[in-house]
């Protein structure tokens, strides 16, 4: 009696077996990059409702971070600064510009402008901005180097694992508090040096326990 399959069914099973085997292990592995904070939303960019240049203001004019961020040494939130900390210089500086209109009219209403955030932990963390700027930790250790950046991209992935690395060896983000501010800061050469004094002179003790961010 003739064969009714091909003999090469009769491998069918194996290559079955085989791509199960290569499905468990390759899938979990693409969920855990391609869902990963690191590759959805660290480049993220959003249309800002003006366009707003840290480039200009910080990296030209040399505009202090806490000039409009001005609670972040005193609170767990950096704060979006109110229109009228715009309308101190704009009242002066480009009265015409066209892109300033929506300046000049929340000023005039008394309504904010809604800017899009784009820096933003999850709400069951906590992440309070005052104990970090004490501790020496840089704002462009999580912001990266905004004075260059003529719209601000998310660049740091802020997620737990991100922070626990931080947590567990702080060494590269320490620094003197009078470079805090500075976005262009980079870590000397004897940075590790440099930085156990800091953290030994602060008393720094970063908490890796889950009750220290989870609230």
């Amino acid at each position: 009696m003739a064969q009714i399959f091909p003999g090469w069914t009769n491998r069918v099973p194996i290559y079955i077996a085989l791509a199960a085997v290569g499905a468990a292990l390759v899938v979990p592995g693409m969920v855990w990059y391609f869902f990963s904070p690191e590759f959805t939303d660290v480049g993220y960019q959003p249309k800002q409702p003006v366009p707003y240049s840290h480039a200009l203001h910080v990296g030209e004019l040399n505009l202090d971070c806490r000039y409009c961020h001005a609670n972040v040494e005193r609170s767990s939130v950096a704060s979006i600064p109110p229109t009228q900390t715009c309308m101190n210089c704009h009242t002066l500086v480009g009265q015409d510009r066209p892109t300033l209109d929506l300046v000049r009219a929340s000023a005039k209403r008394g309504e904010p402008l809604r800017w899009v955030r784009v820096h933003k932990v999850p709400e069951y963390a906590y992440f309070p901005h005052d104990s970090h700027i004490a501790a020496g930790v840089g704002c462009s250790s999580c912001h990266g180097d905004v004075a260059s950046m003529e719209v601000i991209t998310l660049v740091k992935s802020l997620s737990m694992g991100w922070c626990l690395d931080c947590h567990r060896d702080p060494t590269q983000h320490i620094r003197p508090m009078e470079e805090v501010t500075n976005t262009r800061w980079q870590p000397p050469e004897d940075q590790a040096t440099v930085a156990a004094a800091l953290i030994a002179e602060r008393g720094l003790a970063p908490p890796e326990e889950c009750g220290a961010c989870h609230r």
